[in-house]
């Protein structure tokens, strides 16, 4: 038998037992003591056997309870499990006794729908880019916003780190001040929707993410959060199973892209 037929990467497997998402493993290792077998390992990639004993800061590693919590953020919280300031984060909102942790970021200064978990497989499929997961969030802008002007945000806005992927973006209302308009990502550059607007001209007023997949906020108020029911997180186990590329290499179809 193969050695990789009897072994896996440590990262995957300590996502896969709730420790940290997959790509969090790397800081993981360099701040926590972990040892394989009684020897310490700082290297993600270092390939293990399943039933190596992993102990974490003293203590054996084991597969806990997977939970999975729908939390619709307030303003002024972040979204990174560690902060050198010592700011109030998503976790802190929910009480677990599981350690779970976000899936993908919303910033400071975004409202809305955020996934918290300690399933780290369904983390990296969830944000994993050659999946595209469609989000979808509430915009006001300042004044009045024409249909034209959303013309760049489905075909693409210049950034510093590249061109965004199309994206949907329609005109849903009025406010006193402002344009409700709502768009549709399908990728997750870092504050995304802000820097579009940034390089379009438009003047943010607020930001909120009302659906992650087939997760919808509906009428959870800001600070307030809810489990997932089973179906609804083999719901989003679908969505990535139908969205997945059917070749893993070269161009990726995108959703708004048309077939040849």
């Amino acid at each position: 038998m193969k050695m990789t037929d009897t072994t896996i990467r440590l990262d995957k497997h300590l996502a896969n037992l709730g420790l940290a998402p997959r790509r969090g493993v790397e800081k993981l290792l360099q701040k926590s003591n972990l040892t394989v077998n009684g020897k310490r390992i700082t290297e993600p990639g270092t390939r293990i056997h399943i039933k190596d004993t992993i102990l974490f800061n003293g203590k054996r590693v084991q597969k806990p309870q997977m939970v999975y919590f729908l939390l619709n953020k307030p303003k002024h919280i972040i979204s990174t499990v560690e902060d050198e300031f010592g700011r109030t984060n998503v976790t802190h909102l929910i009480h677990s006794k599981e350690r779970i942790f976000p899936v993908g970021r919303l910033d400071r200064d975004t409202t809305g729908l955020i996934l918290l978990t300690n399933d780290g497989g369904l983390t990296n499929l969830l944000t994993h880019p050659r999946y595209h997961i469609p989000k979808i969030y509430e915009l006001v802008i300042r004044g009045t916003v024409t249909n034209n002007q959303l013309e760049p945000i489905r075909t693409g806005v210049v950034l510093e780190d590249g061109q965004t992927a199309p994206a949907k973006a329609k005109i849903t209302g009025h406010t006193p001040t402002g344009t409700r308009i709502e768009v549709t990502l399908f990728e997750g550059k870092k504050r995304q929707i802000r820097r579009m607007c940034e390089a379009l001209g438009l003047k943010l007023i607020s930001l909120t993410r009302i659906s992650l997949g087939p997760l919808k906020l509906d009428g959870l108020k800001e600070g307030e959060y809810r489990k997932l029911s089973k179906k609804e997180v083999d719901g989003l186990r679908k969505q990535t199973e139908r969205n997945a590329p059917l070749k893993p290499l070269g161009k990726q179809f995108h959703p708004l892209e048309k077939k040849k």
